[in-house]
């Protein structure tokens, strides 16, 4: 899908810069593209269950090494993100994260979901101040680590 993107941007506007969108096609698959990576709610199912089938050390390194390539993709073309797209996913995200956690006995779900709520609050974050959304995710990865 990213790549998708950068090609319909490519084309439209006969550039290869994924930081500058003028294709809004492009910047709804590139919007869909980070979520299904990050774990955004209509993408999130395969992360509690991945979790909770791995070691700790995996969970850990899944929950937070692993979100840094995307969130940086995610920080680096934030101006050209769909924002009404990316504010449902994030509100969703943040809604159903902390819902489903709360039902949870498990520590690896709970981090899971916990994953997903906070990834939610970073997109939206990101929308108003791109910098304290990196603050944010390495707040959680503190907190993360930590558990």
């Amino acid at each position: 899908l990213l790549l998708f993107s950068s090609s319909i941007n490519a084309w439209s506007t006969g550039q290869w810069d994924i930081t500058q969108l003028n294709n809004p096609v492009s910047c709804i698959l590139l919007t869909t593209a980070i979520a299904m990576k990050l774990g955004l709610v209509p993408f999130h199912f395969w992360f509690p269950e991945v979790l909770q089938g791995s070691p700790l050390t995996t969970a850990m390194l899944l929950s937070t090494v692993m979100k840094f390539p995307p969130l940086t993709i995610l920080f680096m073309t934030s101006p050209s993100l769909d924002p009404t797209l990316l504010t449902a996913m994030a509100i969703s995200s943040t809604a159903l994260g902390g819902w489903m956690g709360l039902n949870q006995t498990q520590i690896r779900k709970i981090l899971a979901f916990s994953s997903i709520s906070h990834l939610g609050w970073m997109a939206i974050i990101l929308i108003y101040n791109p910098k304290l959304t990196l603050l944010t995710f390495y707040m959680y990865c503190l907190m993360t680590i930590t558990v």
